[in-house]
């Protein structure tokens, strides 16, 4: 009789028991091992090891026997899953460079547009309008609609996912153009239907930009209609509100009819209180926010975390100027006795902060963007500056960039409360999203300054406010950079730190986390954040980029392919 040595029979019967053992049938991609895990449920953190197989989370756990092909120590870290910017302008950076760094290296694995202006549905005569207008970042159009925009950049490569809202301003050009009129009832039924396909396509909702023209032009029953067919498909409503300074607390009463009348919930976008003497309206818009969420009516925003916003000229001069696009603008600002009005206008100061060029005031409007090349030596100048180095009028000086760049010139402008920007990290219902584009620090992005919240807005909220300053714990931070905005929004399997989710995964050192990116010195990456995974492939690597590529198009609840896709679990 063959007598086996005793190590062969211990391997033998180590082996029967691996096969019989069923966590170890399956061989996982990756497993991220001893890390500190916040799930997103907003809940305490515990530890345990997380195993990626495909593009999901397969399994949580010990997982001290199961098989895989890489395993990752990620000892003295945090997983989190990953950040969603509910505010994102990366709809023209990605289609330049689609690593999207600057947001990726702060743990951002979702790109939400839409603030407005959507990137579809187009005609011919926009599409030949987006193409005469562009500046240094130069793109084909090869889509129509809003759903072949988002399958284009998956087509081309992203790093992110990429979702969006159906823009009422898009909408409003798309059958309206540029008029300062009602729309007929044909002309909504047709904004409505496109709306419809928009949701159909994936739109998550209705986004609209109030304080723009032609925004401004549309009354609250046209946004009520177009929310209501958004409704119809599960779609939510969300707004830069029509008034961010004198008329505020109105503009928010309005958001609130809207998802009252439509029967859907209403997001805010960027919210805040511009100009010095409206900043303890902040207060008054909370108590508006709760005594609707009283009334089962489902109100939400977003926010950045710095006291400075970021737009362009356009917004510090008069709406009737504006009427009939940009070209029309231009050409009124050339008319000696337009421009004397516009000027007027204003130089007129308003008691109650209304008036965007005076208050904050020339010398807080930071020029940061031109097309031209003549006039790029004056990013990072203010408008003040820029008049006295030319011996001109203020407003004179505004307007003369305007008609010289043929553009509306990007500005920051400095009208906040820092003290505001910590009242609204405290509130719960309040999410996050830059409401800036996705760059890299290099090559034609360089060409013009951005706002820093492109860089820093997420890193700013784990370390600047809630580690450092303390106003949120952390597992709050991470429960409302994360399945709050899904859940808002109804994205289904992406937010939570669950089994049978797509691996969005984030892992950062809570300790040293931080922005670095500065007004006068932008473009500068965040740091703290370790690993990045989207989609279950890995995007950062010990904090640098690997060049992956995996981003998928997210779509809203509304979705006609959800009934032949495998939604997963319910989130």
């Amino acid at each position: 009789m063959l007598r086996l040595p005793r190590f062969v029979l211990l391997f033998c019967l180590a082996l029967l028991t691996a096969c019989s053992n069923g966590e170890d049938e399956v061989v996982y991609d990756l497993i991220l091992t001893d890390g500190l895990i916040y799930d997103g449920s907003g809940n305490l953190p515990y530890r345990a090891n997380i195993a990626i197989k495909d593009d999901k989370i397969a399994a949580i756990g010990t997982l001290g026997q199961a098989a895989a092909r890489q395993r990752i120590s990620v000892r003295g870290h945090a997983i989190a899953p990953g950040f969603i910017n509910m505010l994102s302008w990366a709809n023209v950076p990605l289609l330049i460079d689609g690593r999207a760094e600057s947001d990726i290296r702060q743990g951002v694995t979702l790109e939400i547009f839409g603030e407005g202006w959507s990137m579809g549905p187009w005609t011919e005569e926009m599409k030949a309008e987006r193409l005469r207008r562009q500046g240094d970042l130069k793109y084909d159009i090869e889509w129509t609609t809003l759903g072949e925009y988002l399958e284009h950049l998956e087509r081309r490569g992203v790093s992110v996912n990429v979702g969006s809202f159906v823009g009422a301003t898009t909408l409003r050009i798309h059958e309206i153009g540029y008029e300062d009129r009602k729309a007929t009832a044909e002309e909504l039924a047709a904004m409505q239907e496109l709306t419809r396909q928009a949701m159909r396509d994936g739109a998550f909702g209705v986004g609209s930009s109030l304080i723009y023209a032609p925004a401004n032009f549309a009354d609250t029953d046209e946004l009520v209609a177009l929310a209501q067919a958004a409704g119809e498909y599960g779609g939510i409503y969300i707004s830069h509100i029509r008034s961010e300074s004198s008329e505020l607390l109105e503009s928010v009463d309005e958001l609130i009819e809207i998802a009252d009348r439509a029967g859907v919930p209403a997001e805010i976008y960027h919210l805040k209180a511009s100009g010095e003497p409206n900043w303890g309206k902040l207060y008054d818009v909370f108590d508006r926010v709760r005594a609707a969420r009283s009334r089962n009516i489902k109100i939400t925003a977003n926010m950045y975390t710095y006291p400075a916003s970021s737009t362009g000229l356009n917004a510090a001069m008069p709406l009737w100027v504006q009427e009939g696009g940009h070209q029309a603008w231009v050409e009124r600002l050339k008319d000696p006795e337009i421009r004397a009005r516009v000027v007027a206008e204003m130089m007129t100061p308003a008691a109650d902060g209304s008036n965007r060029f005076l208050e904050p005031g020339p010398d807080k409007i930071l020029l940061i963007g031109f097309k031209s090349e003549a006039l790029k030596p004056l990013i990072g100048k203010t408008v003040a500056q820029v008049a006295a180095m030319r011996g001109t009028g203020l407003a004179e000086t505004a307007i003369d960039l305007v008609v010289e760049d043929d553009s509306r010139v990007d500005v920051v402008y400095f009208s906040m409360s820092e003290d505001n920007i910590r009242r609204k990290v405290e509130q719960d219902w309040i999410t996050f999203g830059s409401d800036a584009g996705a760059y890299s620090a290099e090559g034609v992005f360089l060409r013009s300054n951005v706002h820093p919240r492109a860089y820093g807005n997420f890193a700013r909220v784990l370390g600047k406010y809630s580690r450092d300053e303390g106003i949120i714990p952390l597992e709050q931070a991470i429960r409302r950079l994360t399945s709050q905005p899904a859940e808002n929004v109804g994205i289904r399997n992406r937010g939570r730190i669950r089994e049978g989710f797509y691996a969005d995964l984030v892992v950062f050192d809570p300790d040293s986390v931080r922005d670095h990116a500065t007004f006068e010195d932008p473009h500068r990456y965040a740091t703290g954040i370790i690993h990045v995974f989207v989609n279950g492939e890995h995007v950062l690597n010990d904090g640098e980029h690997t060049g992956a590529t995996p981003g998928r198009v997210v779509r809203g609840p509304g979705w006609s392919g959800w009934a032949e896709a495998d939604p997963g679990p319910d989130s």
